[in-house]
């Protein structure tokens, strides 16, 4: 993913309405939800609600299907991949990181 790409994905991620509806478009897998069910399962407003669905849809974070009369958003598991790769590309110095529970228990011995 490209630098101006990942920017964007995470200025989109980093309000905490939006965080909390791609987590929960992300729990719903490929089908997501319609725009009710994700307002009444957040207690976001409807006006609010697409405003910031809206702003995921522009940053490429989330995708809409028009299904009868309703709208369905999803998560584009492409791009979240597509982020968490770039934000790890050079981790450990390029060698195997060490399983998190491994980092884990040894902090939590210390």
């Amino acid at each position: 993913m490209e630098l101006k790409r990942t920017v964007a994905c995470l200025a989109a991620l980093a309000q905490e309405t939006r965080l909390a509806i791609f987590r929960l478009l992300v729990e719903a897998g490929p089908e997501g939800l319609c725009a009710g069910d994700v307002g009444g399962r957040l207690g976001v407003p409807a006006a609010t609600l697409s405003f910031h669905l809206a702003q995921l849809a522009n940053a490429g974070l989330v995708r809409a299907r028009q299904q009868s009369r309703f709208i369905f958003y999803s998560a584009d598991f492409e791009a979240m991949n597509g982020i968490v790769a770039f934000l790890t590309e050079n981790c450990c110095g390029g060698k195997p990181c060490p399983p998190a529970k491994a980092k884990r228990r040894k902090s939590a011995v210390s």
